[in-house]
This record gives structure tokens, sequence and C-alpha cells, in this order.
């Protein structure tokens, strides 16, 4: 793999996003829930910028295919993981959302390791990851202001969605595995 199809500036951009994580765990831990939620909201939402710079400036990379996936999935454990260690956010909830996560990777890592050839995220799948990423920061704001505060309204006005969608979402990448699986077969 040529180190230019490495270091492409959306592959730099989901580096730094997964190097940054530390210092989010330092800000919850330090107390500072609004800073430290919000800081999760821009590792979040950088996920879309390097995605738009890949496919815009035609910077799609094999090493990129994978390498944004891991660090989505980072980022959700980490930042869940520490919001409930914290008590910021429901543990339920989280628990909610990264069985889903465990359940998607185990599948999709485990097929490709059976020589399934990798897929695009469906769009129901990214709108719910879309919004579970802007329901964990909302939430977690919501704690620092109270459990009525409009954050928190507006993490559960996405949370709710997010949370249903993606499992649908889950349960629809099934037959797509399957059938994938199978013309790997057949080939």
């Amino acid at each position: 793999m040529p180190l230019r199809s490495v270091f492409t500036i959306p592959n730099i951009i989901t580096l730094i996003r997964i190097a940054l994580l530390p210092y989010f765990v330092l800000l919850m831990a330090d107390g500072r829930v609004v800073a430290g939620s919000w800081f999760f909201g821009l590792l979040a939402f950088t996920d879309w910028i390097d995605g738009y710079i890949a496919r815009r400036f035609n910077q799609v990379s094999e090493f990129g295919k994978v390498l944004d996936p891991v660090a989505d999935r980072l980022i959700f454990f980490v930042g869940i993981g520490t919001v409930m260690y914290y008590n910021y956010f429901p543990a339920w909830l989280g628990i909610v959302i990264l069985a889903r996560e465990v359940a998607i990777a185990v599948l999709m890592v485990g097929a490709t390791a059976l020589g399934m050839e990798r897929f695009p995220v469906t769009k129901m799948g990214k709108q719910a990851a879309f919004g579970l990423m802007c329901a964990v920061p909302w939430i977690t704001i919501g704690t620092a202001g109270g459990w009525w505060s409009p954050f928190t309204i507006a993490g559960w006005v996405a949370a709710v969605p997010g949370v249903f969608f993606s499992y649908v979402s889950f349960v629809r990448y099934l037959p797509v595995v399957k059938a994938n699986m199978s013309s790997r077969r057949v080939a």
C-alpha cells in the first residue's frame, strides 16, 4: 500500500480524531462536562468532514475504508463508556447503544474474515449514527443543567429514533451479509 494512499487528508483527520480521545476522557475526569460534551460532539462531527473530503477530493482509500469505521467505534465506545463511568449518561441507554455496536462489529469483522467483501453503510445506518452522535453529548450536557434542560430534551428526541433505527439497520444488514457471503462462495 503506497504511503500516499495512507496519508490522505481524510485519514489524517481520522487519526487526529483517535489521538484526541484521551483529551476528551481528561475533560470528563476533571468534571468539565459541558466542555467534554462539546468536544465529543466535535469528534463525532469530524466523521462527516473526513468522509466529505474523501469523496469530494477523490481521496477515498482502502485504508480509510477500514480506519474510519474503527475510529467511529472507538469514539462511541470511549465516549459512551466514559460518560457512563462518571455517571453523566444513563447506563442502560449506553448499554443498549453499545450492544448494537458490538453486534455489528462482530458481524462485519467475522464476515469479512470469512471472505465477505465490504459494502457501504446504508443511509439509515448513517442517519442513526448521526442521531446517536448528537444524543450522547446533548444528554450529557443536560446532566450539568438538570434533566429538564433543552439539551436533555433534544438528546432524547435524537436518542429514541437513533437507537430504534440503529437496530433496524442492523437487522437489515443481516440478509445483505448473507447474500455477500453466498456470492463469495459461488465465485
